[in-house]
């Protein structure tokens, strides 16, 4: 008898184009680069096949040979994801949730699951990194976070085999961005909860958003320009950034021991 999947059933929201900022940083990330089995399972992928899909193209453009899994514990939205998919190779729908069924001894490079722990409590979430990392290969990473609706604002964590998280990721859209705090409101569950007076990553947002604020005397070389301004402030604080080359895009990583709870 097929166990049940562990975990609850998503709301399902999804839409074109969401999780392309998410998709980008994995289909870079070295991991991918490097395996020799470049599957990435999408858990919790919503009522349609959508986001499976743009996942797998832009993993395809770094890594021709790239596979994607998508998983959700509703049989129906599997069903209707391999309707969707029919006839497109390197796609494929199962049920499964935290516990990642694969066939055979078969193990995923990278498991991206947005969107999925928000309805948890923050105690649930070291629970369902260990069964979601516990199925990783071996230089293996979870990408566990969240977004707005449209994709705009993003924020995830990068976890390693041994379900210790590695760094925070912010990305926003920079064109017409009032207040990179704006993303706060999309933390990963671990630390939504943590932005509080006392907190690292309320004291990192909030030198974020200073930075920001001070670097509006560059506004007319454009966004771009204004956000490279801020990060290099950042970093010159001592905040301990990450793949800079990203920056352009909006993006900012830090490590994660800056942010932590406390």
């Amino acid at each position: 008898m097929t166990p049940s999947p562990v975990g609850r059933p998503t709301r399902g929201t999804t839409g074109v184009n969401r999780l392309r900022r998410i998709d980008r940083w994995i289909a870079r990330h070295p991991v991918l680069r490097r395996t020799d089995e470049p599957l990435v399972v999408d858990l919790g992928f919503g009522a349609s096949a959508v986001t499976p899909l743009e996942l797998l193209a832009r993993l395809r453009s770094q890594r021709p040979d790239a596979e994607v899994l998508g998983l959700e514990i509703d049989p129906d939205r599997v069903a209707r994801a391999r309707e969707q998919a029919a006839g497109v190779a390197g796609v494929t729908f199962a049920r499964g949730g935290f516990e990642v069924p694969l066939p055979g001894s078969r193990r995923p490079a990278v498991i991206r699951a947005m969107n999925v722990l928000r309805q948890y409590d923050e105690a649930d979430v070291a629970d369902a990194w260990g069964r979601m990392c516990a199925r990783l290969q071996p230089d293996g990473i979870l990408v566990e976070g969240t977004c707005d609706e449209i994709g705009r604002v993003a924020t995830w964590a990068e976890v390693g085999t041994d379900a210790v998280p590695r760094s925070l990721t912010i990305s926003l859209r920079l064109a017409e961005l009032d207040s990179p705090a704006i993303a706060a409101e999309r933390l990963p569950k671990a630390l939504i909860h943590r932005n509080v007076d006392g907190e690292r990553v309320h004291e990192f947002v909030a030198s974020l958003d200073r930075e920001w604020t001070r670097a509006a005397v560059v506004a007319p070389f454009g966004p771009v320009h204004r956000w490279r301004t801020a990060m290099l402030a950042l970093a010159e604080a001592g905040w301990p950034l990450l793949r800079r080359e990203r920056w352009r895009l909006g993006e900012v990583g830090v490590a994660w021991e800056a942010v932590a709870p406390r």
